[in-house]
């Protein structure tokens, strides 16, 4: 593998972790992945990259599967198009996982969400970061950028961060909030989002 950089972000809605990540990459030069990676799933597969979408929304855990289906994507297999699991949701976080493999090992990228940082869990030079904010924050951060109600603002955040826990506890079987998977955990309320993206790369350039 070649000494290439990976920074992986998890975010809670309205933290500012996605826009965080697109400056950082804008900073350091680099490519920056985040619905991206849909798009060069569906053309790796030939799925439909709406199938791709949806199967992000619909994330349901499975128990029983979870196991042997943690071991398969570590080893990066996808199922063969002649089997009738080829659209299944498991099947489809496979391609997003080949790809991000494939990137990880091809160039430094900044990669936002798609349990990147559990699918690099066996790279090195991987700085895996989650954005977070207190509650309130998000809400007035949601209500200034899309112009919604305190109310609408609410149930968002409370639905999309539901939703990104159930896609990493399906395929991975961890807590996407927990401190141990992560490298660096920034309350961005505290600073200036530029700041956020200062202490990356100094934690970046620590790397040995």
């Amino acid at each position: 593998m070649a000494d290439n950089k990976v920074i992986t972000i998890m975010r809670g809605y309205g933290s500012g972790g996605r826009t965080i990540g697109k400056m950082l990459a804008e900073d350091l030069g680099w490519n920056y992945y985040d619905r991206e990676l849909l798009r060069l799933a569906s053309d790796e597969s030939g799925i439909s990259e709406e199938l791709f979408a949806r199967a992000d929304e619909t994330a349901k855990r499975s128990l029983l599967s979870l196991f042997r289906f943690q071991k398969d994507f570590l080893d990066g297999q996808v199922i063969s198009p002649r089997s009738e699991d080829f659209l299944s949701g498991e099947n489809l976080f496979r391609y997003q996982a080949k790809i991000i493999r494939h990137l990880a090992e091809t160039e430094n990228c900044v990669i936002v969400g798609r349990c990147a940082n559990y699918i690099l869990a066996d790279h090195t030079n991987v700085v895996n970061v989650y954005v977070h904010a207190p509650e309130k924050v998000c809400i007035r951060t949601v209500m200034n950028l899309y112009g919604m109600s305190r109310e609408d603002a609410e149930k968002k955040i409370r639905d999309t961060d539901k939703q990104r826990s159930d896609y990493v506890r399906q395929y991975t079987g961890r807590d996407w909030k927990c401190a141990d998977d992560y490298n660096l955990c920034i309350d961005s309320s505290k600073m200036e989002w530029k700041e956020c993206i200062r202490i990356v790369k100094a934690y970046l350039s620590c790397m040995a």
